[in-house]
């Protein structure tokens, strides 16, 4: 027998090998399965961060991996000779290439041009390295074990790693590792089944190859060692590349990245790579977006409620009124708003609104939050979100949501909702007024400039019909707005009137919004 034949894929284990070893190949499979669906659902991440659109991007890296592994299997058919070899290094390079994966994505995006090509090239990468793995461990096995025991073992060993990984993706991982330290680990791990398979495998690899082999995986696991040690500093320097002023804060929540950056104009606050506002010019935005409601209410509001608005910027502008006796803030993510209560800067931003004893806070989707609570009524509504830039954002935009907030209003109370720029976003701007109309709102939409975000939308709702307020409110002190720039707000220059053709209307089973919004904002891009 040459060695060629001595080493291949039909040579079995010794007898006194099986008892012991081939359980342990067994949990192999949940750990590389587990590993492969991570690095599948952290380029998924990445790019819904800095690309948006979530849906498009996770519809597409499933695709293109889902195709990917399909190759890997096919091309497994190939690989006739040492078998437990390139099995080994295939491990390998999946635990260099994926482990790096997220790091190097996120430094793609800050320095490099044609990101996606670079996401969707290493994306197949990986899914065809993964896709070879379970063929060759199958053949390293099939002498071992019965051909429909071992089909029925491995792949329901293979599902099961796939369900560890999506529960420990989003529950733990990314909360409490974030994006670049979960690659990494995953990468130290499939080096370590590497590593550990030249002892699992070692009956069936030549002596001179054993020492190679661990001496490459030895090598992997202290490249990714060093790199999860600096992990920050990989996520510092990619978002250096992207953000100009110096980054005082940065940290990922279950729900988002959330970066603070100081610079020439202040403070500015990003949620996944997108501003939401500078200390600069702030004011301006949420004077427009709190005080025409105060001015629209009939009567002395006392009870309001703000969804979204985790920065407590609002909760400052609302505050100002002697007659507010309750505030109810409903906010998503329970980092965003510790972080407005304990960061300096942002606490200082927010005039301590946290710590006034008229606000609560709740940490909870507004949508189910709505659904589940019988609060109220309210008088006055702030409705303070991110762009609907996709759906699950979009479905606090629609029908069933505005119908929802209907609900928790009191006959007179006044709603404002921010509804991205009619200027860069005249369709979704107004598709965001037909459907409060739809509704069963009576809407007078308005809009002001901030220079860092140019032209901004909002509107104005009412449940019973109302003209548009002519002058703030005068028993609170305001920077920007008066007489005159409060009621040129409710005017609107020709390019950002309602556009020809119809508007659809956004409904919770047809997004229409989030499309016009991805179409509109991508010309900007």
């Amino acid at each position: 027998m040459d060695e060629a034949r001595l080493f291949s894929s039909d040579r079995p284990f010794p007898l006194s090998c099986k008892m012991t070893r081939i359980p342990l190949l067994f949990l192999n499979v949940i750990i590389i399965a587990t590993c492969g669906l991570i690095y599948e659902l952290l380029a998924a991440t990445v790019s819904s961060y800095v690309l948006g659109d979530s849906i498009t991007q996770f519809s597409l890296i499933i695709g293109v991996y889902l195709f990917a592994m399909g190759c890997g299997s096919y091309l497994s058919r190939f690989i006739d000779r040492r078998i437990a070899e390139k099995f080994i290094d295939i491990e390998l390079a999946v635990a260099i290439l994926g482990g790096l994966s997220a790091p190097l994505l996120f430094l793609t995006f800050a320095y490099v041009s044609y990101f996606g090509l670079v996401l969707y090239s290493m994306v197949f990468i990986i899914g065809t390295l993964v896709g070879l793995e379970i063929p060759l461990l199958m053949r390293i096995l099939k002498d071992e074990l019965d051909f429909k025991e071992l089909v029925s073992k491995v792949l329901a060993l293979d599902y099961v790693g796939a369900l560890v990984a999506a529960l420990l993706f989003p529950i733990f991982l990314v909360p409490t590792l974030g994006l670049n330290r979960t690659s990494i680990l995953f990468g130290m791990l499939n080096a370590g089944v590497g590593l550990w398979a030249t002892w699992l495998l070692e009956p069936l690899i030549e002596d001179r190859r054993l020492l190679i082999l661990r001496i490459k995986g030895a090598a992997v696991l202290i490249v990714l060692g060093i790199a999860f040690i600096k992990a920050e500093s990989l996520t510092t320097l990619a978002e250096d590349g992207i953000f100009t002023d110096n980054i005082v804060y940065a940290k990922s929540s279950p729900y988002q990245r959330i970066v603070v950056t100081k610079g020439r104009a202040g403070h500015s606050l990003f949620l996944n790579g997108n501003l939401q506002f500078t200390s600069f010019d702030e004011y301006r935005y949420h004077e427009a977006l709190v005080h025409p409601a105060f001015a629209a209410h009939e009567g002395k509001a006392t009870r309001v409620l703000v969804l979204g608005g985790g920065d407590g910027l609002a909760l400052r502008e609302i505050l100002k009124y002697q007659s507010v006796e309750h505030v109810k803030l409903v906010d998503l993510d329970p980092m965003m708003t510790t972080l407005s209560q304990e960061f300096p800067p942002l606490k200082e931003l927010n005039n301590r609104a946290f710590e006034d004893p008229r606000v609560s806070v709740t940490n909870a989707d507004a949508f189910v939050w709505l659904e589940a609570n019988e609060a109220g009524p309210f008088d006055i509504a702030i409705v303070d979100f991110p762009d609907p830039s996709n759906f699950a954002l979009g479905k606090l935009y629609s029908t069933r949501f505005y119908g929802l907030l209907k609900q928790r209003l009191g006959p007179d109370a006044a709603v404002v909702i921010q509804s991205t720029s009619p200027l860069y976003a005249r369709r979704s701007y107004w598709s965001i007024i037909k459907t409060l109309e739809t509704a069963g709102f009576y809407v007078k939409p308005y809009q002001t400039t901030v220079p860092s975000f140019g032209v901004w939308g909002f509107a104005l709702a009412r449940t019973r019909p109302f003209d548009a307020p002519v002058n703030p409110p005068a028993s609170v002190e305001l920077k920007f707005l008066n007489d005159q720039s409060f009621a040129s707000m409710f005017t609107f220059p020709t390019d950002m009137l309602p556009p020809e053709g119809e508007i659809e209307v956004n409904r919770l089973d047809n997004q229409a919004l989030v499309r016009y919004y991805e179409n509109e904002w991508r010309r900007f891009e």
